[in-house]
């Protein structure tokens, strides 16, 4: 299926300046948010209980609020609307008396005067654990991260897996900071997600770098502008076609898969949006941004191809016992 024939060209490089500048405000926006503003760390991170409660009635936060502050192990607990007025998720803080084998009889005997309810859920982490999963998470992200500098630096050369990378820091920051913006807990399923956008994202920019390289080996482009124009028109039909699949699909567990997986649904619907966007723009402007070299590397791929038909050669005569 092709939504645009591979033969049209588009002049994607004609707006390279504009979506520079883009990109440019929106990590300026993204950093003044995570460092102006900061995360509000889940209780997988900062350690201490999560209590889901379901009421008969709608929720009497405000009352809710009150008696969670009347006791001394439930001061600074943080409650919000979870999915519907009649539900509610606490967010307490880390407090040693509160222990797992008893916490379910103290809530509903603090909370008892606020109507009926039936506790859902209760995720308790110690302040160990959260610290030893936020280390994890972001050693994740980094690993990541240099794995794909080490792959794509391998495969084509420094100037592309470099515009790869920053294009990645892109998505993730600006995914990042919509966290902040949309008021959602830095938790685990929001570093599940930033992993999941680092792969989507670096897939299409793989796709794009072929075709580009694919381009250069043909040597019928006479500048880098043209073998970019060329490269992006003729995988434009399946980036959209993809991009759009996962859109759909991440859109609909952000409508109707509720506050519980919106950590996940949130952060990939950003995601997918800015990823497809940084592939087609950001990635490729870097690349004449950092001056390539188009006909130095075009000499190193020729080399490398006869030096494989070469080796091809060689085993085909020691397979046929000639050598």
């Amino acid at each position: 299926m092709e939504l645009i024939k591979n033969n049209r060209i588009f002049d994607f490089v004609k707006y390279n300046r504009y979506s520079f500048f883009i990109s440019l405000a929106l990590i300026i926006v993204s950093l003044g948010l995570i460092f102006g503003k900061g995360f509000s760390y889940g209780v997988d991170f900062a350690g201490g209980t999560l209590v889901q409660i379901q009421y008969k009635q709608n929720a009497p936060i405000q009352e809710i609020r009150k008696l969670l502050e009347s006791k001394e192990d439930f001061r600074g607990s943080q409650v919000s609307e979870f999915g519907s007025k009649e539900e509610i998720l606490i967010k307490i803080p880390y407090s040693p008396n509160l222990t797992a084998s008893k916490l379910n009889d103290e809530v509903k005997a603090v909370l008892e005067p606020s109507g009926e309810f039936e506790i859902r859920r209760v995720d308790l982490v110690g302040p160990k654990v959260g610290k030893e999963l936020k280390e994890k998470g972001i050693t994740a992200l980094a690993l990541a991260l240099l794995a794909i500098l080490a792959y794509v630096s391998y495969r084509y050369e420094w100037k592309f897996a470099l515009s790869a990378v920053l294009a990645l820091f892109h998505d993730v920051l600006i995914s990042s900071a919509c966290i902040i913006l949309f008021h959602i807990d830095l938790n685990l399923e929001v570093i599940a997600a930033l992993l999941t956008i680092i792969g989507y994202s670096i897939n299409d920019t793989i796709i794009i770098f072929d075709r580009i390289r694919e381009q250069i080996l043909e040597g019928k482009a006479k500048n880098l502008s043209e073998v970019i124009n060329d490269g992006l028109s003729s995988t434009l039909s399946r980036t959209l076609l993809t991009s759009l699949t996962v859109l759909f699909v991440v859109l609909t567990l952000y409508l109707f898969g509720g506050e519980i997986i919106v950590g996940f649904s949130l952060p990939m619907l950003v995601g997918v949006i800015a990823g497809t966007y940084s592939s087609m723009f950001l990635a490729p402007s870097l690349i004449i941004l950092f001056g390539f070299n188009l006909e130095k590397y075009r000499a190193k791929l020729l080399e490398k191809q006869k030096r494989e038909k070469e080796r091809e050669k060689m085993r085909e005569m020691y397979q046929n016992g000639q050598v």
